[in-house]
């Protein structure tokens, strides 16, 4: 119906554009000077400047109309108007230049709203669009990129050698999201890397459980929140009486490479935690007006806490982190956060499209933008050096006499979890082959000193393991948090 209606007005004004060239000049300046004097009268009405705004802006959309009826009667082809008019909508919010801001076709959408709701079939990551590129915001925890190795800030050049440059984070997410089972194969370029790899995935179910909960040591607790959908509040609410049960005494809040999601769920989680009335963040519109959000009430005040962050955790994660550390004076500990700090409304159209754009600033209970910047946690910790190693692809073959940076990466894998390849250069020599041997003898694999498959597969997951145990971060939060515990 809209399409219609924009064809039916365009035409009009061509066909009367037509007959007013027969007028004679003198009635065709008559007719100017009424025009000018209407615009006039409606600015005075109105508001002068704001009426003339409205005209002129109105009058833009007259160039849209000329090209889209000369490209549906002139082009050499048949045109679908479907996709001239979607194209339009995506130019328009393309020239926001804001990465956040989006126009989603109706499938696009569709997987928008899975991602937030229900559990989804993909690889389990979360992107966007920074300056051309697809970039990985941080992968789900225990999804199929994150077995792969996937990482934060590690960039998708292509899916299934389809080129992502260009292309938004919605048309990004339709390319690598299929069925659970089918392959996907992701071209990544990861910051100090010399060549892209690729990297082969199987997609699977990825669960709506974002909550997970553990005893560690002496009645200390580890919850670890992935993202904020729609039950996260009450599952953490949940999990935390079940721990209550098994002796927590002190927490360690766990938001690392969690990319955000709904700002209720920030809301309500920042709300268990800071005291009632304390601002959990500020809302800042595009006239400067600031609006205070405070908490209704901590839930859980006499736990002593400790929050986790690192470069994956954004936006509603980020959120959650101002609230507690000013509002609450609880104590982070990891790496500097990612640094969202706009908030974007989703609205539907008739057709099931939806476009999302930014309408807000977010700020911190002390009026801090984090924009760009992130926040800093009061006790800086990197993890280990090997936890930000390249992955390797397991379909490739790496052989004695062969080099490449699979073949560093693998050698400096093997030596992180006690396999001394002798050397770290990539180059795959006999002392290199001894050390994928021993490995493959303790693994029970087939012992060819050949890296490629289950033995590749094998190595990446016995190195994920090894950081599991050796989390520095965790480490320094269980120290931080048995300090607040004895004070």
């Amino acid at each position: 119906m809209e399409e219609k209606e924009m064809n039916q007005e365009s035409t009009q004004k061509q066909t009367g554009f037509v007959r007013m060239k027969k007028f004679p000049f003198i009635i065709l300046m008559i007719m100017i000077v009424i025009l000018s004097v209407s615009i006039t009268a409606l600015a005075l009405t109105l508001g002068n400047e704001k009426a003339v705004n409205l005209s002129k802006n109105r009058s833009d959309f007259n160039k849209f109309y000329d090209a889209y009826d000369t490209l549906t009667s002139s082009y050499y082809q048949e045109v679908d108007n479907e996709k001239l008019i979607n194209g339009a909508i995506n130019g328009m919010v393309d020239a926001l230049e804001d990465p956040y801001s989006d126009y989603m076709t109706v499938d696009e959408a569709n997987s928008f709203h899975q991602s937030i709701s229900s559990s989804f079939e993909g690889i389990g990551a979360e992107v966007q669009e920074q300056n051309g590129n697809i970039v990985i915001v941080t992968p789900i925890k225990g999804s199929p990129a994150e077995k792969a190795g996937i990482k934060p800030n590690d960039k998708v050049l292509s899916v299934d050698g389809k080129s992502l440059q260009g292309k938004s984070a919605s048309e990004a997410v339709t390319l690598i999201r299929g069925k659970k089972g089918t392959k996907v194969e992701l071209s990544i370029q990861r910051a100090g890397m010399d060549e892209a790899i690729n990297v082969p995935i199987i997609r699977d179910t990825i669960p709506i459980e974002t909550v997970y909960g553990e005893m560690l040591e002496d009645g200390i607790a580890k919850v670890q929140i992935t993202s904020f959908s729609e039950n996260t509040s009450q599952e953490l609410i949940e999990t935390l009486n079940e721990l209550q049960g098994k002796g927590m005494k002190g927490l360690i809040l766990d938001i690392r490479q969690n990319p955000g999601g709904l700002l209720n769920q920030a809301v309500e989680i920042s709300s268990l935690f800071v005291p009632e009335g304390k601002n959990i963040f500020q809302i800042e519109d595009r006239n400067g007006n600031r609006k205070e959000v405070k908490s209704e009430g901590s839930k859980f005040p006499d736990i002593p806490l400790v929050v986790v962050i690192d470069k994956g955790s954004a936006s509603a994660s980020e959120i959650l982190a101002g609230a507690v550390k000013e509002s609450a004076d609880i104590p982070l500990v990891g790496e500097k956060s990612f640094g969202k700090g706009t908030v974007q409304r989703a609205e539907d159209f008739s057709d099931g499209s939806n476009m999302k754009f930014t309408t807000e600033k977010w700020l911190t209970p002390n009026g801090n933008w984090i924009h760009k910047k992130g926040i800093k946690p009061d006790y800086e910790v990197a993890l280990p050096d090997y936890a930000s190693l390249p992955i390797i692809n397991p379909d490739l073959e790496l052989k004695l006499s062969t080099s490449s940076a699979q073949v560093k990466s693998a050698q400096q894998m093997l030596k992180a979890i006690g396999y001394d390849p002798g050397r770290e250069d990539g180059f795959f020599d006999e002392k290199t082959k001894e050390a994928v041997e021993a490995f493959q003898s303790a693994e029970k694999l087939e012992v060819n000193g050949i890296l490629k498959g289950e033995s590749t597969i094998k190595l990446m997951e016995r190195l994920r393991e090894k950081l599991e145990k050796n989390d520095t971060q965790i480490q320094k939060a269980t120290e931080v948090l048995k300090q607040e515990m004895g004070s």
